[in-house]
Parts: structure tokens; C-alpha cells; sequence
């Protein structure tokens, strides 16, 4: 497929409820959107993107992030351990302080969806987990998206 072929517009009408069409038009002009076509352009782009959507086998990267209690019973220690299990499919973690009991982790992943998405649940289910989201960004189109090297790892484990 060609870049004019791939860019190339498709015009079609929508009907919505005027009451609709308004809070749109704010959010556009809060947005700083040109235009009706771009915000609604980007809205389907991030709707496409919905990992429950998605193909099970489809390789994707995105991110997972975490808030969760440090305090909690041997959980650091547990979230350490899964990320070790799953070190194929994570290119890095971001570890925050919050307050004196809470965490936020943000864990970039890439691979297959199925694998990745196993990851999310198996730590949104832990004690003490208080949240916990993936957020898928891209879908990678090439066959060789599952062997990416992984010499950018950058853990950063436990409590300074």
C-alpha cells in the first residue's frame, strides 16, 4: 500500500443527538483540534486500540500502570518475582514514590497481547494492588516485532 493510497480520505456523514454534537464541539475547541475529522480520526484510533478488541496473537506494545500499597505483605517481593517471570515482554519500569504507603509502577511492555494482558491480571489480582491498568499504544505490523532486542532493560527493584 502506498502512503497516498494509505492517506488517501473516505467522506462519510454521521447523525448524532445535537446535545452530542455540542459537548464534541467543546471538547474539540477544549482539545485544540482543527476540526471535527481530526478528534473524531483519534478517537477511533484510540477505540481500535482496546485491548479487549484486539487479536489475542497480535504482537502490541504499551504500558501497564500500577499503584499499590509497599506496605502490603511481602507484595514488593511478589510484583518482583512476576516481573522476573515475564522479563521477555517488559522493556522497562518507572517506580514512584507516592506517599509514605503508596507506589506507582509504570511497566512498559511489548509482545503478544495474550501473554502481555496475562501479566496485567496476574497483577491487578495481587493483595494490596489498589490499581491497576494496560494500556495498549501500538500494534506492531512487522513479523519481527516479537525478536526487538532487549538491551534498554531498566529495572529498578525495591525501596532506596
Amino acid at each position: 500500500m502506498t502512503m497516498s493510497e494509505k492517506e488517501a480520505l473516505t467522506r462519510f456523514g454521521v447523525s448524532m443527538p445535537k446535545y452530542l454534537v455540542e459537548q464534541l464541539d467543546g471538547m474539540i475547541s477544549k482539545q485544540g483540534y482543527e476540526n471535527r475529522s481530526e478528534a473524531l480520526r483519534d478517537l477511533v484510533r484510540k477505540a481500535l486500540l482496546e485491548p479487549d478488541l484486539l487479536v489475542k496473537s497480535q504482537s502490541v506494545a504499551g504500558t501497564i500502570v500500577m499503584v499499590y500499597d509497599h506496605h502490603a505483605t511481602d507484595l514488593p517481593a511478589i510484583l518482583t518475582e512476576i516481573q522476573h517471570d515475564y522479563h521477555h515482554e517488559i522493556i522497562s519500569t518507572m517506580h514512584i514514590h507516592l506517599n509514605h504507603n503508596q507506589c506507582l509502577e509504570i511497566i512498559v511492555v511489548r509482545g503478544l497481547l495474550d501473554k502481555i494482558q496475562q501479566l496485567h491480571q496476574t497483577i491487578q489480582v495481587q493483595k494490596g494492588v489498589v490499581y491497576a491498568q494496560l494500556s495498549v499504544t501500538h500494534i506492531d505490523q512487522d513479523e519481527d516485532a516479537n525478536h526487538h532486542n532487549h538491551h534498554h532493560h531498566d529495572y529498578h527493584h525495591g525501596h532506596e
